[in-house]
């Protein structure tokens, strides 16, 4: 049991480690992610400089990415109900972390919002729609894909906690909205400061 854990938290690690939007940029030939606009490598940098379909690919790639390792985690060690699923939860973080610090990227990776959402699609369904609805509502009213990330992060383990979600899925949780608000530290500050840039989607690299 020891050496299948090991082995598929290293698996999940490196299906995070794959970067759809850099791979995306790479065989189109569209721009460099880490080097214009953001130089952010997730969906809205890649919507900016490449347009919106292909952002929207890349949302629904680092999405699936999360999907995929909680599937294939709860196929191996089962599901809230097991001794084991604190395994499962081990393995969301592995990839999560992945796409945070890919080995492949020099561990300059997202922020891992889509990935987070892939993620907690599956281990806390119920709370990801309120968290999505907010996330709508903040993009829509203000503008800024990175405060309405922020905003929905932030509200998550305190959904699952009042939703009574396994207190391994929580403390997942927990610690995935603390790092998703400190990838985004950045973009606090230029909130703070008024110059943080509203999602418009495509415009020219700098």
């Amino acid at each position: 049991m020891l050496i299948k854990a090991i082995l598929l938290t290293v698996f999940a690690y490196l299906v995070g480690s794959v970067s759809t939007g850099v791979v995306l940029s790479k065989i189109f030939g569209k721009s460099n992610l880490q080097k214009e606009g953001s130089q952010n490598i997730g969906a809205t940098n890649v919507s900016r400089l490449m347009g919106m379909k292909w952002g929207v690919l890349t949302l629904l790639c680092d999405t699936l990415k999360g999907m995929l390792v909680v599937w294939i985690g709860r196929l191996v060690f089962g599901g809230e109900n097991t001794p084991t699923f604190s395994l499962v939860c081990l393995m969301a973080l592995a990839v999560f972390l992945g796409h945070l610090f890919p080995v492949f990227l020099r561990f300059k990776g997202g922020k891992g919002v889509a990935t987070a959402l892939g993620i907690f699609i599956l281990l806390g369904p119920k709370d990801i729609l309120v968290a999505l609805l907010l996330f709508i509502l903040v993009v829509f009213l203000g503008k800024y894909v990175s405060l309405g990330s922020i905003v929905a992060a932030g509200l998550f383990p305190v959904l699952l906690i009042l939703f009574g979600y396994n207190k391994y899925a929580v403390w997942l949780s927990i610690i995935i909205a603390a790092c998703i608000i400190l990838k985004h530290k950045e973009n606090i500050l230029r909130l703070i400061k008024g110059k943080e840039k509203p999602w418009r989607g495509k415009t020219k690299a700098p």
